[in-house]
């Protein structure tokens, strides 16, 4: 999966079509994100000791990520992901990059 916490994202199908944020929560598993500000759905709570009051909560809901798209930090346009992969030369190891196919700027 390419879409990570801390993100920023833009929702490109759905009801919230248009909207931009941030990545809260990433479940691989299920291939779902839940995105700050986008999908807001309302749940109803019966009052509890945490809550005396109960009532009506509003919250994120999760996104399937063939609905979002990263948005690239230098333009703030949505761009498609690659992989480069980058040697270090002192130690040998090898890293795995985003690259912003777009502009070619890591990620």
């Amino acid at each position: 999966m390419k879409i990570r916490k801390n993100d920023n994202v833009m929702v490109i199908a759905g009801n919230s079509r248009g909207k931009s944020g941030k990545v809260l929560k990433v479940y691989p598993e299920k291939q779902r994100v839940i995105i700050e500000g986008v999908n807001i759905m309302k749940r109803h709570s019966r009052p509890s000791q945490k809550n005396p009051q109960g009532g009506i909560v509003q919250r994120e809901a999760p996104i399937h990520v063939s609905n979002v798209m990263l948005m690239d930090p230098k333009t703030n346009e949505v761009t498609r992901l690659g992989t480069k992969i980058v040697t270090d030369p002192a130690t040998g190891k090898t890293k795995r990059l985003r690259v912003s196919k777009a502009t070619g700027e890591t990620m």
